[in-house]
């Protein structure tokens, strides 16, 4: 008998003693406390840190492309004009591309209402700089807008058929080379590149022309302006750029 009180008695202290233990909150497999409450400072660097430290480690001068569109060629053969344009564009953080375009614009055009011939056969300049909207810099593909300011002194032909004199009769010809004239004019951009293969891009960019000053002839306004395209007030333009960063 008293061998089994002092076997009870012993499992009894045994319980007590294990209750706290059991009391305490049990912890779950990360170590935190099954509560909820996070003790300490803890940290874990995020993708977006990660991207903006690699970000801001891309040098100012980021490199120079050259490019050279493929649109101008395409409309020079089998349009009324087209033009061979190229550009060299600086490449700032991946964020400001300052550009410079230069190119030769051709046009040899007949009316078929007027049976006037108009042609011409100069060069043109823009400058101006884009911005990369793209929220990925490292990526490589761009989405940019931009602004150009652009320019062109030039001379053309024109020639259609003599026109009949009414009071002495006979007919006077109608046909003048040369004829200088010159045009400025601004471009808003929208553009994409993609990058194909390392250094080697493709560029899509479209233009809203604004034609800021020109020089009239005695012939009244050409009817085409190397690298604005058809002679208006406004008119709509684009490229198809071939890129390669160097």
């Amino acid at each position: 008998m008293r061998e089994r009180i002092l076997r009870y008695t012993f499992v009894l202290l045994s319980l007590l003693a294990a209750a706290p233990a059991v009391a305490q909150t049990p912890a779950d497999t990360t170590g935190r406390p099954a509560g909820g409450r996070v003790r300490g400072i803890q940290y874990v660097e995020s993708d977006h840190d990660a991207e903006a430290a690699r970000e801001k480690a891309i040098p100012l001068l980021a490199g120079l492309s050259l490019s050279g569109d493929v649109a101008g060629l395409v409309m020079a053969a089998f349009t009324p004009y087209g033009q061979i344009e190229a550009a060299c564009r600086v490449n700032l953080k991946e964020r400001f591309f300052p550009i410079f375009e230069m190119g030769w614009g051709v046009s040899d055009h007949m009316d078929e209402l007027t049976e006037q011939h108009f042609k011409a056969n100069a060069p043109y300049f823009r400058i101006g700089c884009d911005y990369n909207v793209a929220n990925d810099r490292l990526s490589g593909n761009r989405i940019y807008v931009g602004a150009r300011y652009a320019f062109s002194s030039f001379k053309y032909d024109l020639d259609g058929p003599a026109l009949s004199d009414p009071v002495w009769g006979g007919s006077v010809p109608y046909h003048f080379e040369g004829v200088s004239a010159s045009s400025q004019w601004g471009e808003l951009v929208l553009g994409l590149d993609a990058k194909i293969w390392k250094f080697f891009h493709l560029g899509w960019s479209f233009r809203y022309r604004v034609r800021i000053k020109q020089k009239r002839t005695p012939l009244g306004q050409p009817w085409y302006v190397p690298g604005f395209g058809k002679n208006d007030h406004t008119c709509f333009g684009g490229t198809f750029n071939l890129i390669f960063d160097i």
